[in-house]
């Protein structure tokens, strides 16, 4: 066993190291298509090694190229399994930013970084999200805001529906679990309290194998629609679809 998980370490690693390189010398002269279709490739790649496979539902075929897409946030493998589906631009807490590697090559894919309690930044970010989703590009978000374990769904913030709101793009809600060969959720995934990533990677690099489905749901469309409407609409649709019981507060109280 730890034969195995030395070896699955050591293929991580060569992994991202062949993405930092390609970020370095592609990235800067790639349109949003070339990026998003290595980075699909990437992410295909890596949950891979991480003997992750992503099962789509048919209904993947209704994603939409432009919308803000929101996902309900159990692990950071979440980020893979939507991208190696459908590529986005993500909005992700500012933590991110300082884990080894994989934090470096989020940002040079373009992952939006937020400070809690920054208003400042919050508004500067908002601006910047209005702005890339009415130039066409699919942005994604995790409005619980931290991972939740898996049977869980924590209420949704809705501060960041405003900016579809504003850019009269459609909001995309996605649905992210992860079970084993038996069908039951896999006990390697959840990744709350304080564990760190190193030991959520090798939790998943050592454990079983891991079955990621991905439920692509219909979108809410935004044109004079509320925010804290939105993000109750799009919670209840990812709660229904994971199984879970919405309970009254699905909406931030800060929303």
């Amino acid at each position: 066993m730890k034969l195995l998980l030395t070896y699955r370490l050591a293929r991580v690693a060569i992994h991202l190291a062949i993405g930092m390189t390609k970020s370095l010398l592609l990235f800067p002269w790639l349109d949003v298509e070339g990026r998003n279709r290595r980075i699909r490739a990437w992410s295909r790649q890596l949950l891979a090694i991480c003997n992750v496979t992503v099962e789509a539902s048919p209904s993947h075929a209704l994603a939409l190229d432009h919308c803000l897409v929101v996902a309900n946030h159990v692990s950071w493998l979440d980020i893979f399994v939507i991208d190696a589906v459908h590529p986005c631009r993500f909005v992700a807490k500012a933590e991110i930013r300082t884990w080894p590697i994989l934090g470096w090559l989020a940002a040079r894919a373009g992952t939006i970084f937020i400070s809690r309690g920054n208003k400042r930044d919050l508004r500067k970010i908002f601006q910047g999200l209005v702005d890339k989703l009415q130039e066409g590009e699919r942005i994604g978000v995790f409005p619980e805001g931290t991972t939740a374990a898996q049977g869980n769904l924590l209420p949704f913030h809705a501060n960041l529906f405003e900016a579809a709101i504003d850019a009269q793009a459609p909001v995309q809600p996605f649905a992210v679990s992860y079970v084993d060969a038996a069908g039951v959720p896999h006990d390697s995934i959840d990744f709350i309290g304080e564990m760190t990533f190193a030991q959520s990677m090798v939790r998943i690099l050592g454990g079983k194998p891991v079955i990621a489905r991905l439920e692509c749901l219909a979108p809410l469309a935004t044109v004079g629609a509320h925010r804290r409407e939105l993000a109750l609409a799009a919670h209840g649709a990812v709660a229904t679809s994971l199984g879970v019981v919405v309970k009254p507060d699905a909406v931030s109280a800060t929303a």
